[in-house]
C-alpha cells in the first residue's frame, strides 16, 4: 500500500506505485519523468508548503502540492 508523495519529507526516497491525475497534468508530469516505478528524492520544500522539489532521473524538478497529492509512491528505506 502507497502513501501520496506530498507526505514525505525531504530527504526521503521513494518508487512511484501510480499517478491518478488525468487529462493535460497527467501528460506534464509524465513528460517530467514521474513515471510508474521511477525512483526520486524528495529535495526541498517550499516555505509556504505548496511546492515540493524532486530529484527525478538526473533533474530537479519542483511540483505543486495539487499534482503530489495523487502521484501515489513506496518509501524507500534501503537505499
Amino acid at each position: 500500500m502507497g502513501t501520496s508523495l506530498d507526505t514525505l519529507p525531504v530527504g526521503s526516497y521513494a518508487k512511484i506505485l501510480d499517478i491518478k491525475i488525468s487529462g493535460k497534468a497527467r501528460r506534464r508530469v509524465l513528460d517530467l519523468g514521474f513515471i510508474r516505478g521511477t525512483k526520486i528524492e524528495v529535495v526541498l520544500k517550499s516555505p509556504s508548503g505548496n511546492t515540493t522539489a524532486y530529484q527525478v532521473r538526473g533533474t530537479l524538478i519542483a511540483l505543486r502540492t495539487k499534482e503530489t497529492s495523487k502521484i501515489i509512491v513506496e518509501r524507500l528505506t534501503n537505499i
